[in-house]
């Protein structure tokens, strides 16, 4: 340990050094500066290499070692903030950034805070059962934009796919699984003519709210958010719920 710490005291001493030496000649010009690599040879660009590597280790910024939070308690669709205590970061391009990805680069993700009634809570007492049509449906669906996907999430604090739809429609007593497939069982298939804002988009492992002209409301994928968008594939179907 000892022999170690000697070791590195020396190298230390010799860097700063050098550095000393480059700046004088730096200032004195290019010549002298080329003439003391020349001198010096391989000992001392090794020594400055290690100086450098040194010197680029303690000098990162504090937010390359600090977990700065994905904050989206702001709830205003794509565009999120991460921050770290001494510094802002506004990410409005965040749909590509997943939570595995997240946490490779060191952010902690940080929902909205939701303390009102949950799914079981709804259908106990549902604000809607003696309003329901579809319009009343995608009216209530939109509310909730710009909420961000969560994985198995069903209330305002995160949506996954299917548990958007199941909190949705819990508000008009229609009890729903909480599964893409389960929610394609109960719903009525219908004709893609026939489809109106609050029915129900189906396709392989995801499901949303039908939004008119070719459109989706979903909750996406992790790093996305609630938002409208065109329906990327023509492998979907239509369902309807509550009739």
């Amino acid at each position: 340990m000892n022999n170690a710490l000697h070791i590195l005291r020396r190298i230390g001493s010799a860097a700063g050094r050098v550095l000393r030496r480059l700046a004088r000649a730096v200032a004195s010009g290019t010549a002298r500066f080329a003439q003391i690599i020349r001198s010096d040879g391989a000992r001392r660009v090794g020594i400055m290499t290690i100086a450098s590597s040194l010197i680029g280790a303690f000098a990162l910024p504090a937010f390359g070692m600090t977990q700065a939070p994905i904050d989206y308690s702001r709830n205003d669709g794509q565009s999120v903030v991460a921050a770290d205590g001494s510094h802002t970061v506004v990410k409005d391009n965040f749909a590509a950034l997943s939570a595995a990805q997240a946490a490779r680069q060191g952010l902690l993700v940080v929902y909205p805070r939701y303390t009102g009634p949950s799914v079981a809570d709804l259908l106990q007492n549902p604000p809607y059962a003696n309003g329901y049509d579809l319009a009343a449906v995608f009216a209530v669906a939109k509310k909730y934009v710009g909420i961000p996907y969560r994985y198995g999430g069903a209330s305002p604090a995160g949506f996954d796919c299917s548990g958007y739809i199941q909190f949705v429609y819990a508000q008009f007593g229609v009890a729903l699984p909480h599964s893409v497939s389960g929610q394609g069982v109960i719903g009525k298939p219908i004709s893609i003519n026939d489809a109106q804002p609050g029915d129900i988009v189906m396709m392989a492992g995801h499901n949303g709210f039908y939004a008119g002209n070719g459109m989706i409301l979903d909750a996406p994928r992790a790093g996305g958010s609630v938002s409208i968008r065109p329906i990327w594939t023509t492998n979907y179907y239509i369902i309807r719920l509550g009739i």
